[in-house]
């Protein structure tokens, strides 16, 4: 057996000998083991395929189909109650974020002027009506007085004819000297008596007719008063009514601005009833987004304050203008400075009933949509 005596650079040497042998045989090298950066690496990136695959999947699937935005927010069609009449506030029945049913009191304005403006207008109608029945009464005195007057016409008449018939034969007799020249004498100035009566009673009866015309058109003039006087006891009515607002729905009082002894008047924002079970989305979306969105479409919603709760809607209508166009200040394109802006027109969303009905969702919340646009009709609404 040889050795290797070389130094080392210590002043040593080293036997460098053969591997000694074992049991008559050398020793095998031990397997090299694979690195486990490389066992990491290895499932890291069948994962990433695996997502990358499962994620493509569901875009080629649905994704590609689905219209999302972050611009829309839960709406309210609030009602902001304000008095239609001035008067001092004497009760104010309601407090901040207190349920209320339609009809419910809200407010109750002082309602002293007000009564005594309606039973003035009452006392007014009273009496009109009193001049009305005193005029009905005269038109039938004066209808009375036509019936007298047309009696003495047929007896002048009568009377006339009698006359004529006299003086007539008369003239015949004198014309034969039967008859003196006095008898004639008498009988025409008996016939214009007669004529005279006549014309007098004629007269009579065009002036009871009158008397009733006239009588009928005061009558008229009265009725017609009578209906404006009428009306001005209904405004009356209402006026006092408005001093007694009330809760135009169901829902639920906000925003009290009024207090006992505060004057009032029309116009002034006492509180507002946001309604129950009546809220939708206003989604705003892009102009880019809205080729295949249409009415009826469904609609997936999110809430921030509903985490891990996805509820499912129907679009119900498309503005017929973008955001932009409702605003106070539209913007002004036709200057030399222009910069083309992606416009947004708001989609309204409506909500189903069994998530509004447990009153967790409140007004003006943020919502995240997304419009499935393989659904809903054939064209934009």
């Amino acid at each position: 057996m040889a050795f290797d005596t070389s130094d080392d650079g210590s002043g040593q040497s080293q036997d460098r000998a053969a591997e000694p042998v074992r049991n008559g045989a050398a020793e095998e090298p031990k397997p090299r083991r694979r690195p486990v950066r490389k066992i990491v690496l290895g499932l890291v990136l069948l994962a990433a395929l695996g997502f990358g695959g499962r994620e493509g999947y569901g875009w080629w699937t649905d994704g590609r189909f689905m219209e999302t935005t972050d611009d829309a927010y839960l709406q309210a069609d609030i009602s902001e109650i304000s008095p239609e009449v001035t008067g001092t506030v004497t009760e104010v029945a309601i407090t901040d974020n207190q349920p209320v049913k339609a009809g419910q009191v809200l407010f109750r304005i002082d309602q002293g002027d007000y009564r005594i403006a309606l039973d003035k207008a009452k006392a007014e109608v009273a009496t009109q009506q009193q001049t009305m029945a005193r005029i009905r009464a005269q038109i039938e005195a004066a209808k009375a007085s036509v019936t007298q007057a047309e009696a003495t016409q047929r007896s002048a008449a009568a009377a006339l004819k009698n006359a004529q018939s006299t003086a007539d034969r008369v003239k015949n007799l004198n014309s034969s000297s039967f008859a003196s020249k006095a008898s004639l004498d008498d009988a025409v100035a008996a016939l214009e008596e007669a004529q005279a009566q006549q014309a007098n009673a004629d007269a009579s009866v065009r002036s009871a007719e009158a008397n009733v015309s006239v009588l009928e058109a005061q009558l008229a003039e009265a009725q017609a008063q009578s209906r404006s006087l009428e009306l001005a006891v209904d405004q009356a009515q209402r006026n006092l009514d408005r001093t007694v607002l009330r809760a135009p729905y169901d829902g639920v009082v906000a925003n009290i601005a009024a207090e006992n002894g505060e004057l009032v008047s029309p116009g002034t924002l006492l509180a507002a009833v946001v309604p129950s079970g009546a809220l939708y989305v206003e989604a705003n979306f892009k102009e880019t987004q809205l080729g295949e969105v249409r009415a009826g479409a469904v609609a997936h919603l999110t809430f921030d304050m509903l985490p891990g709760v996805e509820v499912e809607g129907r679009v119900e209508s498309l503005a017929p203008a973008t955001g932009a166009l409702f605003s106070l200040l539209p913007a002004e394109n036709a200057t030399g400075n222009f910069t083309k802006v992606v416009q947004r027109v708001p989609v309204r969303i409506a909500l189903p009933a069994d998530t509004l009905a447990d009153g967790r969702l409140r007004a003006g919340l943020s919502t995240i949509v997304s419009v499935d646009t393989r659904t809903g009709g054939t064209s934009g609404s």
